[in-house]
């Protein structure tokens, strides 16, 4: 069973930056991809970022530029730096990470950027 626990998070004013950080525990097989998911109010949960497990990264377009999405592998954390944020960015924001036996999901972290 793997566990996430994700920290960060939180209200800022449009334009500010936030950290998102996902901490994988517990019988942590091989980890492939890691990511960061979010889900608006009355939205569907989209794909923000994904890493591999040698870096490469993936962004949804909305947020080229902005976001960076990071991962140790010795310590199976993955973090999301986001920047220049937006109001339209509010949404609960999810660490994901894919494993051989399954995708795991943490509990979600609200995000809200004011105008």
């Amino acid at each position: 069973q793997v566990r996430l626990v994700e920290s960060g998070g939180g209200l800022v004013q449009a334009g500010g930056s936030l950290r998102h950080s996902c901490q994988a525990s517990g019988i942590v097989l091989r980890i492939n991809g890691m990511a960061w998911h979010r889900q608006a109010p009355g939205n569907q949960r989209k794909l923000v970022a994904r890493i591999s497990p040698g870096g490469t990264t993936t962004y949804a377009d909305s947020v080229k530029g902005r976001f960076t999405i990071s991962r140790d592998n010795d310590k199976n954390t993955v973090d999301l730096q986001m920047n220049n944020l937006k109001p339209e960015y509010t949404a609960v924001y999810y660490c994901t990470v894919f494993t051989i036996v399954g995708d795991y999901w943490g509990q979600g972290t609200q995000v809200t950027v004011s105008s």
